[in-house]
């Protein structure tokens, strides 16, 4: 062959399909018959696989960035709002409520720490607490130890008022919170080991104080009580309250599975004590006072009794005692008829203590003298009707002085009758004399629900008003306007506002005293001279009314007064209000008594016999605790009845 001619390739035939089947995949072909070459495997293409692992990875890592972008800027404020949701926690600062002393600073009301029990609702949801019945089981861990039942708890837990907050008990010892404190750091620890729940983890605990009169009943009416609130419920507690208060401060922290997280920084405002008061009240001297007007008020089965002292100087209240009375610590033992402070309150019809301002009338216009003659019948024409004393008697020749230490009502009204040409102008300067001593007032306390009394304008004085008011029945008092009547004779006639305030103390510790009660003067220093001398007629004369009154080495003024009472339930005149009311020393006065008993229903009815003895008890008690030097002379024996043929 030459070089140029093409080369001829040999083909070699395929070898023939055979019918018998081939290898399993795996095995490896044994070789052909005839000594042919093994099968070969061809695999695909290996990028089209990759292209496609690419794709879905780029995917899944766009997927990440979008919701990381969206959390970390899009939603950033809502996740973190609602991370701080579950993490942080608000809670109030309690202030201290402020205290109340008596004048040498002996505490009257208090407080002590205790703790309000409370729960973040949201926390026991079955999405926040990892279990379904996170309320069931907190109940059942917390009925024993509040000693609230198990479905009020677990109802407050499941329909609380407010989706984050709720109070399961109130004014808890700290003890009990320690006692809840141990049971939280116990399941929080084996839930750490994952040995448990921990379902305690959203309860909570506020700070607070409990009101405690360490004293009980001692001054209730006066102190008043707080509400399960924390708010004054009465008394100078409800007076007082924004002041006694102060201010509630909050503290935000965070914290984790029902601890408090240290490490992390709290926002506090801090809460404002509230303002203690120093009250004019001798605690020693109010004792004394309640003890015999409890005692007097079982004696006689009467309704209700009170006494007032009064300091003659500076019109300051040193007791102001109430029977019936009450716990302020256990208001469920306490009737509503206990509650507030019947010594303001009550109104009530005084009697012949109120004799004491129309002789005051008489003897500053200068129509009578304390030994001007008063020929008194035993009855008294006026009118539609015949006034009498109280008991049936011959004519007494009696002087002013002895119209008044007999209790004469008809002595009385002829004295009246003296204050004007004729009824009408007598009436009206009657009037303004009353008004002058503070009937139909307020006393300038301020004391929740404290009445004014009731005196009608003398225009409007019926028939029997304008004979009977002189004698102190057709007005209304209460207690402290009768007792402030004897203090403005025995000041000198300067009528000073009664105080219950001595001074208060602010959150820094400082001191400030009460302002000075207001003066005004209702008659002459000599009318009430003479009038402090009439008065001691009524307890050192044999013709007086009062002498079971009568005090060894004191020179004592006083008046006694039984009147007809206006039963509240009928409206009408049933049973009797019995008085007492004067001062001592009468020579240097320093102390005012007063005492009334509303319905006495055994034994005596008449004031010198029922509130005789407490007036001498407690004004003895308080010469002695004032350290009131005795009297340097004898009482002024003015005469108190004349003889006619002279």
């Amino acid at each position: 062959m030459g070089s140029n001619e093409p080369r001829r390739v040999r083909r070699v035939p395929r070898p023939a399909r055979s019918a018998r089947p081939g290898p399993r995949p795996g095995n490896r072909p044994g070789p052909g018959r005839g000594g042919g070459r093994p099968a070969v495997l061809r695999l695909g293409s290996h990028r089209p696989r990759l292209r496609f692992l690419s794709i879905g990875l780029t995917f899944v890592l766009l997927v990440f960035v979008l919701r990381l972008l969206q959390v970390q800027a899009v939603d950033a404020n809502s996740y973190a709002q609602q991370a701080n949701l579950n993490r942080y926690i608000t809670a109030p600062i309690a202030a201290e409520r402020g205290s109340v002393t008596d004048r040498t600073g002996r505490e009257l009301a208090t407080t002590v720490d205790t703790y309000d029990i409370t729960a973040d609702p949201y926390l026991f949801k079955p999405a926040q607490a990892g279990v379904p019945d996170a309320p069931d089981r907190a109940a059942e861990l917390l009925a024993p130890i509040l000693g609230v039942g198990r479905a009020e708890l677990r109802e407050k837990l499941t329909e609380p008022p407010a989706p984050r907050f709720v109070v399961l008990a109130r004014k808890q010892t700290p003890q009990t919170w320690r006692q809840i404190q141990d049971l939280k750091r116990t399941l929080a620890d084996k839930q750490g080991k994952d040995e448990g729940h921990n379902a305690l983890a959203g309860v909570y605990a506020e700070p607070g104080s409990k009101r405690v009169y360490p004293n009980k009943e001692l001054a209730a009416g006066v102190l008043g009580f707080v509400t399960a609130d924390g708010t004054g419920g009465g008394g100078l507690e409800a007076q007082f309250d924004k002041q006694l208060a102060g201010k509630d401060g909050k503290i935000t922290y965070a914290q984790s599975a029902g601890r408090r997280v240290p490490t992390v920084g709290a926002d506090e405002q801090p809460a404002t004590p509230g303002t203690s008061i120093e009250l004019t009240l001798d605690r020693d001297i109010q004792w004394a006072a309640q003890q015999a007007i409890t005692d007097q008020v079982k004696k006689s089965k009467a309704d209700r009794g009170y006494v007032v002292v009064q300091d003659t100087r500076t019109g300051e209240l040193l007791a102001l005692a109430n029977s019936p009375g009450y716990d302020p610590n256990d208001l469920s033992t306490a009737s509503s008829a206990a509650l507030g402070n019947p010594a303001l309150q009550d109104v009530y019809e005084p009697g012949s203590t109120a004799k004491l301002m129309t002789m005051a009338a008489v003897l500053e216009e200068g129509k009578a003298a304390p030994g001007t003659r008063v020929t008194v019948p035993n009855r008294l024409p006026r009118a539609d009707r015949a006034f009498a004393d109280d008991h049936d008697h011959p004519t007494y020749h009696l002087t002013l002085t002895g119209v008044l230490a007999k209790s004469s009502n008809i002595g009385t009204i002829l004295a009246a009758e003296r204050l004007g040409k004729n009824q009408r102008e007598a009436n009206k300067v009657l009037h303004r004399y009353l008004t002058r001593f503070g009937m139909g007032q307020r006393t300038g306390l301020g004391f929740p629900g404290e009445t004014r009394g009731l005196l009608a304008a003398p225009g409007d004085w019926n028939a029997s008003q304008q004979y009977t008011i002189p004698f102190g029945q057709g007005m209304s008092v209460n207690s402290v306007q009768a007792a402030s009547v004897y203090s403005t004779i025995a000041n000198g006639g300067l009528r000073t506002t009664p105080t219950l305030v001595r001074g208060t103390s602010g959150p820094d510790g400082r001191y400030t005293a009460a302002p000075k009660p207001d003066s005004e003067r209702v008659v002459s220093k000599k009318t009430a001279r003479t009038l402090s001398r009439m008065l001691e007629s009524v307890v050192h004369d044999e013709e007086g009314t009062g002498k079971v009154a009568e005090i060894p080495g004191y020179r004592v003024a006083g008046k006694t007064g039984t009147s007809n009472r206006v039963d509240p339930e009928t409206g009408s005149y049933r049973g009797y209000t019995s008085s007492f009311a004067g001062f001592a020393p009468a020579d240097a006065p320093r102390v005012t008594v007063y005492c009334a008993v509303q319905n006495p229903k055994r034994g005596s009815y008449f004031g010198s016999e029922v509130c005789g003895p407490v007036y001498q008890q407690v004004m003895k008690f308080a010469l002695k605790t004032l350290q009131a030097a005795p009297s340097g002379t004898k009482p002024a024996g003015l005469p108190t009845t004349f003889d006619p043929g002279d």
